[in-house]
């Protein structure tokens, strides 16, 4: 059996196409081969079958599809019930698993400078595309795992046309590179490569022109200078070095020489950020050096930014990085630590990425199998690796202490930014900045830079009421302001009115990626299913503030068990503590949005349901 996924969706018993009736057939077989092994849950299916608007049979709809699939697939693969969801073990081959391992195989090719091969093996990873990846699934399907696969696919082409300038090949390229480059014109490898391959065809002008059309483009679209691939491809050719033969480092090569340039991995700059200044003078100083007796003095620190979901911890992390990045002169190192989906990040693979930013060639990293090397000797290597350098790591929403402590620098020369929605309070040596919801001010600020200050001006109690709605949370108030912003027939009153009503009110905060309830039930559902129900009970029944003796009776507990189970919650940012009342007893509250979701989630168990649990 043989299974296509770059491409439409097929699988194939020999020569014969096995007929896969239906979007919504494709749709289960891709979920299910994008998940080698393990089970998918019927909710993450419902998902990426028919996004947060699933029809009420929704759980049957599903076992005929699986049912179907089953008869269709035969004996060769077994597709079975593992709660909460469904496992499928095929041993036939399917293309993306060995796109992988060709991918793999070149890369390390071309660390070890065998050009030839690595040009071959990855033109032969590159053939097994045949079009676009998951071309006839849903789009819900398509929007959560396409653009990761289309980076794979570009990453892999990149390093072939970089084997190719190696072996001399830049006649043929320059066709290949313009075309690629008006297709995709922020990919700044592909335009250093155009480059390098104008410049050794005697095209030097023409070069020149490339670096700078990219550089507009780049202010233009994302407000962004060159970065390393670019910058140094232009001082290249002032120096006139591009005609020179490359000398491939692991990670960043500009294709055409060794690039010295410090690993630069964290994302673009927000240029619409607004507000949080406080938080963002704080963070610098305490990531720039002192002056002490004439000389600057480095004192690293590990820095966590604490939060709710939607708070804006990622984006002041970022911004913050890129305001002190010349502070750090031996590279800014960025890794994420939970998926959209709230899984949290392999430690080994992210210590493979991060050494690969630091040099490490994938002999020293994977293991002969292309999976990544034990943990204990990565670790190892990642601690001598950042020994001594001046690093900013960007550690992007961490779940816990123990998965932080191995990305932690042995010395104390690198700074560490850390994002998490848990206050890490046993970090060693750490100093927190908790991310409130947006006061008011900084709100309208935020609605006024992405929806346009004109209409806020017009409307200006109707804009207060939107920040109201949104309770002041950051990616809420860009989901409101992104909705206006692609409706500019839409007057402010008109989206204050849909807000109003706290029954859709989570409905109307989505605007493509921009999903409040998604993210808040993201967050809900990392938590057990008896402390889930604990949390739907207390978001049905609490309106405003509360105290652990009311949390006590509402989820009839013990007052010292429910205080200790509310502590944890305002831990974890899910709830806000509100100082104390007149008794000096503890008060707490729900950031409403986060008690609308927590009472709309469809896993959550129904108020009839919880007074017969009880």
């Amino acid at each position: 059996m043989e299974f296509q996924l770059l491409g439409p969706v097929e699988a194939r018993d020999g020569a014969r196409r096995i007929a896969l009736s239906g979007t919504k057939m494709h749709t289960v077989l891709a979920v299910l081969l994008l998940a080698p092994g393990r089970v998918v849950s019927d909710g993450r299916l419902s998902e990426l079958l028919w996004g947060w608007d699933p029809p009420s049979t929704w759980h049957a709809q599903i076992y005929t599809y699986i049912s179907r699939l089953r008869k269709l697939l035969g004996p060769e693969v077994d597709l079975v019930r593992r709660q909460p969801g469904y496992q499928m073990v095929a041993d036939g081959a399917v293309d993306l698993i060995e796109f992988g391992r060709l991918e793999r195989l070149g890369r390390r090719a071309m660390e070890e400078r065998r050009f030839t091969q690595a040009a071959e093996t990855l033109r032969q990873a590159l053939d097994l595309w045949q079009g676009p990846a998951l071309a006839n699934v849903t789009t819900h399907l398509a929007e959560a795992e396409l653009p990761q696969l289309e980076e794979a696919r570009m990453s892999a082409l990149e390093h072939r046309i970089e084997a190719d300038l190696a072996l001399g090949r830049h006649g043929r390229l320059t066709s290949e590179l313009t075309r690629l480059v008006g297709e995709f014109p922020v990919r700044e490898r592909l335009r250093a490569q155009l480059m390098a391959a104008l410049y050794r065809c005697g095209r030097q002008a023409e070069a020149l022109r490339a670096y700078h059309e990219g550089r507009e483009v780049l202010t233009e679209e994302l407000g962004v200078d060159p970065g390393p691939d670019l910058a140094a491809a232009y001082q290249s050719l002032l120096s006139g070095e591009l005609d020179t033969l490359p000398q491939p480092a692991p990670s960043l090569t500009s294709g055409m020489r060794t690039v010295t340039a410090p690993p630069v991995m964290i994302p673009s700059a927000p240029t619409d950020f607004t507000g949080r200044e406080r938080e963002f003078d704080v963070l610098c100083r305490r990531l720039t050096p002192t002056v002490a007796n004439g000389r600057a003095a480095f004192q690293p620190s590990r820095l966590l930014i604490t939060g709710m979901p939607g708070v804006g911890k990622t984006a002041l992390a970022v911004r913050v990085a890129h305001a002190v990045a010349d502070q750090f002169p031996d590279g800014l190192l960025y890794a994420r630590l939970r998926a959209d989906d709230g899984t949290v990040a392999d430690c080994g693979e992210v210590l493979v990425t991060l050494l690969r930013a630091l040099g490490e060639t994938s002999e020293n990293v994977l293991a002969p199998n292309g999976e990544p090397a034990r943990t204990e000797e990565l670790i190892h290597r990642y601690r001598t690796r950042t020994a001594g350098r001046k690093l900013l790591i960007v550690l992007d929403n961490a779940a816990n202490e123990l998965q932080l402590d191995p990305l932690l620098p042995a010395t104390t020369d690198a700074a560490v930014l850390v994002t998490s929605r848990n206050r890490l309070s046993a970090v060693p040596g750490s100093w927190t900045v908790a991310l409130d919801p947006m006061e008011t001010g900084e709100s309208l600020d935020l609605l006024s830079v992405i929806a346009g200050g004109d209409r806020i001006a017009a409307e200006p109690e109707a804009a207060h009421a939107v920040v109201e709605a949104c309770g002041r949370l950051p990616l809420a108030l860009r989901a409101a302001a992104a909705r206006l912003a692609a409706r500019p027939h839409w007057q402010m009153t008109r989206l204050a009115r849909r807000l109003a009503d706290p029954a859709s009110r989570i409905e109307e905060l989505r605007v493509g990626t921009l999903d409040v309830r998604r993210m808040l039930s993201t967050a809900l559902r990392q938590h057990p299913l008896p402390e889930r129900t604990l949390i739907s009970r207390l978001a049905m029944r609490s309106g405003g503030e509360f105290t652990a003796v009311a949390a006590a009776v509402l989820l009839r507990l013990p007052e010292n068990a429910a205080e200790e189970f509310l502590e944890r919650l305002v831990e974890a940012s899910l709830l806000e503590a509100r100082g104390i009342d007149a008794t000096g007893t503890p008060c707490y509250c729900f950031h409403p949005l986060l008690r609308l979701t927590a009472a709309s989630l469809e896993d959550f168990p129904a108020e009839g349901e919880l007074l017969r649990a009880g």
